[in-house]
C-alpha cells in the first residue's frame, strides 16, 4: 500500500528522473560515445527530449494535467521504439522501411546479452514513464 501511495504522489517527480536518464543516456551515447543516431533514433529522441521539460515545470508546479499530454509523447515514442527494436531483432523488418541516409537502422552500436539494444532501452524508458504517468493519473482522478 505505502509503495502505490509513493508512485500515485511523486508520479511526476519519478517520470521526470526516468525521462532526464534516458536523455543523458542518449546524450552520452552521441557526444561521448560518438555513436551516430540514425533515422529512428532521431524520432525516439524528438518524442523523449520535450519530456525533460514538460515534466520537470509540471514536477515543480505539481501540475497533474500535464499527463494527458505527456502520455502521447510516450506512447509514440514507444511505439517507434518497438519497431526499431524488430528491425534490428527480425531481418525481415530491416526490408518494411529502410534507412536510405546515414547509419542503417537495423545498425546495432550496443548488443548486451544478445537482445539489450539501445531501441529497448528507449523503449524501456518510454514504458516506464507512461507506467508512472498512468499511475499518478489516478491519483488525479481520486481527487
Amino acid at each position: 500500500m505505502k509503495v502505490k501511495g509513493f508512485f500515485r504522489t511523486y508520479s511526476l517527480y519519478l517520470a521526470w528522473v526516468v525521462s532526464i536518464i534516458a536523455t543523458c543516456g542518449s546524450l552520452y551515447l552521441s557526444d561521448v560515445m560518438l555513436y551516430e543516431p540514425c533515422k529512428l533514433c532521431w524520432f525516439q529522441r524528438i518524442f523523449m527530449y520535450p519530456q525533460v521539460i514538460l515534466l520537470g515545470i509540471a514536477s515543480y508546479k505539481d501540475d497533474r494535467k500535464i499527463i494527458s499530454y505527456v502520455l502521447p509523447l510516450s506512447i509514440i515514442g514507444g511505439s517507434i521504439s518497438i519497431f526499431h527494436y524488430l528491425e534490428q531483432m527480425v531481418p525481415g523488418f530491416a526490408k518494411v522501411a529502410p534507412c536510405s541516409v546515414g547509419i542503417p537502422c537495423n545498425f546495432d552500436y550496443l548488443n548486451w546479452f544478445g537482445f539489450i539494444t539501445i531501441p529497448l532501452l528507449a523503449l524501456i524508458a518510454f514504458i516506464m514513464i507512461i507506467s508512472i504517468l498512468l499511475c499518478g493519473r489516478n491519483k488525479e482522478e481520486e481527487e
